[in-house]
């Protein structure tokens, strides 16, 4: 199940940072506006996939612009044998 905008914002307010936040935007996008969280484009996330194995367990909310590009490193990530991976819907353009 992908997790909403509001469900996030709703979790943060309350101090609840029991996930993994991850950008897969370029680093120019985050450059612009980000919320923070681990930072791999997506074009190297399949090399990082050493780097988040401490992770694979773990709730990764992952996002992007627009929810796209996240979806497609979602379905990577789940591949790989993550278990627990959620899609931000709509990106950083619903989020702003």
């Amino acid at each position: 199940m992908d997790a909403t905008v509001q469900e996030i914002k709703e979790r943060e307010a309350a101090g609840k940072k029991d996930y993994i936040l991850l950008d897969v935007r370029e680093s120019y996008e985050r450059d612009e506006f980000n919320i923070g969280g681990m930072h791999i484009p997506l074009g190297e996330i399949t090399a990082s996939f050493e780097k988040l194995a401490s992770h694979k367990d773990e709730e990764i909310v992952v996002y992007c612009r627009s929810g796209k590009r996240s979806a497609m490193a979602q379905h990577l990530l789940q591949q790989s044998g993550f278990s627990n991976v959620r899609n931000l819907e709509g990106g950083m353009m619903a989020w702003q």
